[in-house]
């Protein structure tokens, strides 16, 4: 696969926005190992949302691209001493093939290298255990600290069961 990484423009948010939800919500995502939709209906990500991430001043969406058309993402965010991983996606007919492992290791060098970030951090829902096993495998930590679930916040789903919880994971980056 010929892929290209780059930062996202404005002209993307339409096309980056069908991707997360592709990955994550509705019947698209069952196709791909990352689908949420037993856990969350509704949207993943809105155009106000990926827009605001886009232009950023303190961050950077990566997209990365086969052909010129969008494939992966994922935002990073520069915090005190560390970087923030987030909006992670991977269109569902390119999952289980590597790519989610070359954007998130295109992540961690982006953060150490252009931003000098010691660490990696991110919020996985804790009933993902699938997921959390894979950034573990990634060399990622569970932190065991938790943060509620935005009940109410349609903006991020709607949740389908009560018990929802993040869970923060972290990586020292070398």
């Amino acid at each position: 696969m010929d892929l290209m990484f780059r930062p996202a423009r404005r002209s993307d948010v339409p096309a980056l926005v069908a991707l997360v939800q592709s990955a994550y919500r509705g019947d698209d995502s069952r196709e791909g190992w990352t689908t949420e939709a037993d856990l969350l209906g509704g949207q993943r990500a809105d155009a106000a949302m990926v827009a605001e991430a886009v232009e950023a001043p303190a961050g950077v969406v990566l997209v990365a691209e086969t052909g010129g058309t969008p494939v992966a993402c994922c935002q990073l965010e520069r915090r005190d001493g560390y970087g923030y991983f987030g909006m992670f996606a991977v269109a569902p007919g390119h999952q289980r093939g590597g790519l989610g492992r070359a954007v998130l290791a295109e992540a961690e060098r982006f953060a150490r290298d252009e931003w000098g970030a010691g660490e990696l951090r991110m919020t996985a829902i804790v009933q993902r255990e699938d997921l959390i096993a894979w950034y573990e495998r990634r060399g990622y930590v569970r932190t065991g600290e938790l943060s509620p679930f935005p009940y109410g916040d349609e903006r991020f789903g709607v949740p389908l069961r009560d018990d929802l919880a993040f869970e923060t994971l972290t990586k020292k980056l070398g």
